[in-house]
């Protein structure tokens, strides 16, 4: 007797090319990157990346879809986006990549890489005072599976570590904080701010003038430093430059911008205390991804429940 068929995958990305993917998903699934006109009634499941809005709305046997990236408010914009479940991706990889990315930037900001670079440019030989991790606080928003991998390898450094999110997140070691009524006290007492929130409607723009202000600039580092490895969304850009202009901000590390690639006129990629990457801070890696995402789909298809959920309510 014949083997039932496995239902179709839709890969649809933007962005990157997707022949990695095509080559692990087809391991268990037949793939395509287009579905048939006029509604295709083969395809079970989507793993997406930017994918075009209303694209979903066609497929009427669609059971579940797949985001690529950590985020899932590229798939949460879709006006047309049909009503099964999203899974967002949850991979040892990501968290070591995002933690090996905090990290850097932590040490670099507190260890004072940008005066050593500016003295190696100027051939300058000057030690100055370095102040120990345990006298620098560490305030990481958005405390999820990624804030707190994140948390624990700060915490091995010697770091203070203090963390917030809209509902409460507890973690040994950590100060946390919770909800609107907490975000002041969190930040008063932060040096160097870790943004790692999802972008959704409720932290759209959270990362302005207002917010950069309340950190602590009177610190063991000389100045409040960002570090935003989360969502270009979640920063307003012009007030992160007046901020760092009038030294509300000491310094910055950005890997996301609201407009990818970062357009070549923009002042962050000359800003004497600005460091630009191109948001590549935990890039998706097929390897670790697609394994997932087909033990889910087989597993689903058995009946059995899918984990990582996006709440559609919170958009996370």
């Amino acid at each position: 007797m014949q083997q039932e068929r496995k239902g179709r995958v839709l890969l649809s990305t933007t962005g990157f090319e997707p022949d990695r993917w095509i080559d692990l998903l087809s391991a268990e699934r037949d793939v395509v990157t287009e579905p048939a006109p006029g509604g295709d009634p083969s395809i079970d499941y989507a793993v997406v990346w930017h994918h075009p809005r209303g694209l979903l709305a066609g497929l009427p046997n669609l059971k579940a879809i797949f985001s690529i990236g950590a985020g899932v408010d590229h798939i949460m914009s879709d006006p047309d986006l049909p009503d099964v479940p999203v899974v967002r991706v949850v991979a040892d990889n990501l968290s070591q990549f995002m933690t090996e990315y905090v990290a850097w930037r932590v040490l670099d900001h507190h260890r004072q890489g940008v005066a050593y670079r500016s003295q190696q440019a100027r051939s300058v030989w000057d030690e100055r005072p370095q102040a120990p991790a345990g006298e620098v606080a560490v305030g990481i928003m958005g405390f999820g599976a990624l804030g707190q991998a994140t948390a624990a390898a700060l915490l091995a450094l010697g770091y203070r570590v203090r963390g917030w999110s809209r509902t409460g997140r507890e973690m040994d070691g950590v100060e946390t904080f919770a909800g609107e009524a907490r975000l002041g006290d969190f930040l008063s007492g932060t040096d160097i701010l870790v943004v790692l929130l999802p972008h959704t409607p409720a932290t759209e723009g959270i990362v302005d003038y207002d917010l950069l202000r309340r950190l602590r600039r009177d610190n063991a580092i000389g100045g409040a430093v960002l570090i935003n490895a989360g969502r270009g969304a979640l920063q307003v850009e012009d007030d992160i430059l007046r901020a760092l202009d009038d030294g509300t901000l000491k310094e910055a590390s950005l890997d996301v911008f609201r407009e990818e690639p970062l357009p070549a006129q923009s002042r962050f990629w000359s800003h004497p205390r600005a460091f630009v990457t191109p948001h590549a801070a935990a890039a998706s890696d097929a390897v670790f991804l697609v394994p997932q995402m087909l033990a889910q789909m087989s597993a689903y298809d058995r009946g059995e429940p899918l984990w990582n959920l996006v709440d559609r309510d919170a958009g996370y």
